[in-house]
């Protein structure tokens, strides 16, 4: 390829990159809200928290990029441009599955340590925050790499709206070029490229995460150093 076929692949990647950042802040701020209020105390917020999940799970995200873009403007009179449409419909859009990883992994947290935030008299914030989420908040991490991934393949579907994300620059040098393998494998082992690089960073931030709440001893510990630390009582108690 030419150096102006690259930088319009490179500009396609940026757009990509700043889709996937903006999308993910939306979608982790949804997640937790909505997670939690469905394990909120009162029902009318656990249904309507519920609600917003099973509309949202439920329906297509190219379908919702295709709402956000092209049917808000005629019902409002306004016009979103088409990084903040894309950003828009694929963070509620998949926010919506990161609110029941949230509501999981807070409904596996130990009902002692619940009941002994209440003895303490905590307020359900403090409960909350200091708690329930430390605990939790480890245990999502898996799966929100997962869902991570498949946000980042989401993106593509921007490209409708004519958005210069990697697909549609790829499209448009497969077009110049007309070498669809060659242009398509070199897009593929790039989406791959981030992919891998994502799943390293929340690795290693899961790793950090559980061992700040005790939950793996730390890399370069000996045996006898942990088997002394359970017998104290430092960083877990022996089942």
């Amino acid at each position: 390829m030419t150096s102006g076929l690259w930088e319009l692949v490179l500009k396609g990647i940026w757009t990509t990159v700043q889709l996937l950042v903006l999308s993910a802040l939306l979608a982790a701020a949804v997640s937790f809200v909505v997670g939690v209020a469905r394990t909120h105390r009162l029902w009318v917020v656990r249904f309507l928290a519920g609600l917003y999940t099973e509309v949202f799970r439920g329906t297509s995200a190219l379908v919702m990029i295709f709402w956000v873009f092209f049917v808000l403007p005629p019902a409002f009179g306004w016009q979103l441009v088409p990084l903040w449409a894309g950003t828009l419909a694929l963070g509620l859009t998949y926010g919506a599955y990161g609110s029941e990883i949230v509501r999981g992994a807070l409904g596996a947290v130990d009902p002692a340590q619940k009941e002994g935030g209440i003895a303490l008299s905590f307020t359900p914030w403090q409960r909350m925050r200091l708690i329930l989420l430390p605990q939790a908040v480890p245990e999502m991490i898996p799966p929100f790499s997962n869902l991570l991934v498949e946000l980042l393949k989401g993106t593509a579907l921007v490209s409708i709206m004519g958005m210069g994300d990697l697909a549609f620059s790829g499209n448009l040098v497969r077009l110049a070029l007309q070498e669809s393998a060659e242009i398509y494998t070199y897009i593929l082992l790039i989406y791959f490229v981030i992919a891998f690089l994502l799943t390293r960073v929340m690795r290693g931030l899961e790793k950090k995460l559980k061992a700040g709440v005790g939950k793996t001893p730390a890399r370069g510990v000996t045996a006898d150093e942990f088997k002394r630390a359970q017998t104290t009582g430092v960083g877990g108690a022996v089942s």
